[in-house]
């Protein structure tokens, strides 16, 4: 009878995968466990790495995702693709140590505890094989964050390596985000009844094959996963960032008209004295360019990081669509305001409800025909 399955959220690990599978061959002798490999479409062929070794062992399954990145999200959809009463969840890139795994399983298993994780800050446990002080340093402020942000007290509420009943996350599972990186914050954060915690020391490996699935985003993602907690049923997340990127944009505009003026008119424009109509447009024109394309590259890597476009032709394509997506905002937004004015609105409340009906409008199509996730 199946009793446990550790699901394993991949990217680019195809070196990784006969090695990890060994190593759980190793530790869990005596115990029924499947592992679950789910890749977001690696081009290094790592699924098809885990397909080559299922042939073999049908203990090992994969779930193939296209279209889709992120790691809390492959980590929630394993756990719900087994039969096994227990998950764990751990990293594919030997950084995490499946010898503690019979261990946590055991625990588990009582009834005494709900929850087992490893913890890189407990005592007895270590780092130093790591190597990277600077990111051991980030881990321990963003720990007293995430402490805040859920109540519990852990010496490590940013591992990924953890274990818990089945019932216990498909309880909660259609309430996760799935923002972010970190599944176990986010469990933490949504349970309404505290889970019982047992904490295991882990000796934190380095990296032997392969390249991290946190890139230059790490950080960001950290702080949208905490902002989903906390607002994300009020705003939508992904709402709020676009929000937030729009604005950045205003500003960049407004600069990059203040320089091109200064470029084009010269003294006349030091002075105050430019009145070109022809040259205020133009500049403006250009400006708004120089903005939407700004915007358009945050979108791409940090609002719609998940579904992020790559490759010349795809980037080119996804900046044209959106432009035209913007154009039709914005005459969504000017519209509405001039509507609003003529039927006797201040014209301060006219301008903001078309700004507000502009962003909506951009967002939803710039969801579904940029970056298709509606």
């Amino acid at each position: 009878m199946l009793q446990l399955a550790v699901i394993l959220p991949t990217y680019r690990e195809r070196a990784n995968i006969a090695p990890m599978v060994a190593r759980l061959d190793a530790a869990l002798q005596g115990v029924a466990w499947e592992a679950i490999f789910v890749d977001d479409n690696s081009p290094d062929g790592t699924a098809d790495e885990a397909r080559r070794i299922s042939l073999e062992d049908p203990r090992i399954r994969v779930i193939e995702r296209i279209g889709r990145r992120g790691l809390a999200s492959a980590a929630i959809e394993g756990m719900c693709a087994t039969a096994a009463p227990i998950v764990a969840v751990m990293d594919a890139d030997q950084q995490h140590d499946p010898a503690l795994l019979p261990q946590m399983l055991a625990v588990v298993e009582s009834g005494e505890y709900d929850l087992a994780y490893a913890s890189r800050f407990a005592e007895g446990a270590s780092t130093e094989a790591w190597g990277r002080p600077d990111r051991v340093k980030a881990s321990g402020l963003a720990n007293r964050i995430a402490n805040k942000v859920t109540g519990v007290e852990l010496t490590d509420p940013m591992s990924g390596y953890f274990m818990i009943r089945a019932d216990t996350l498909r309880a909660d599972a259609h309430r996760l985000s799935g923002v972010g990186f970190k599944i176990l914050l986010d469990i933490l954060a949504t349970v309404d009844q505290p889970l019982k915690v047992k904490e295991f020391p882990l000796h934190f490996a380095a990296r032997t094959e392969g390249e991290s699935k946190l890139d230059q985003t790490v950080v960001f993602e950290f702080l949208v996963g905490l902002y989903d907690k906390w607002l994300g049923r009020i705003i939508p997340t992904r709402f709020a960032l676009f929000g937030t990127v729009g604005a950045m944009g205003v500003a960049v505009q407004l600069g990059a008209l203040w320089v091109l003026l200064k470029l084009i008119a010269g003294e006349r424009f030091v002075y105050g004295n430019w009145s070109e109509s022809a040259t205020f447009n133009t500049a403006n024109t250009f400006a708004a360019i120089i903005a939407m394309t700004f915007n358009f590259i945050l979108n791409n890597e940090l609002t719609y990081s998940d579904k992020r476009l790559r490759g010349f032709g795809p980037i080119m394509r996804g900046w044209a669509q959106f432009g035209l997506t913007c154009s039709l905002g914005l005459l969504t937004n000017v519209g509405s305001a001039a509507v609003l004015k003529t039927i006797g609105f201040p014209a301060v409340i006219a301008v903001i409800v078309g700004i507000v009906l502009g962003s909506v409008w951009n967002f939803a199509l710039s969801s579904r025909f940029v970056w298709g996730k509606y």
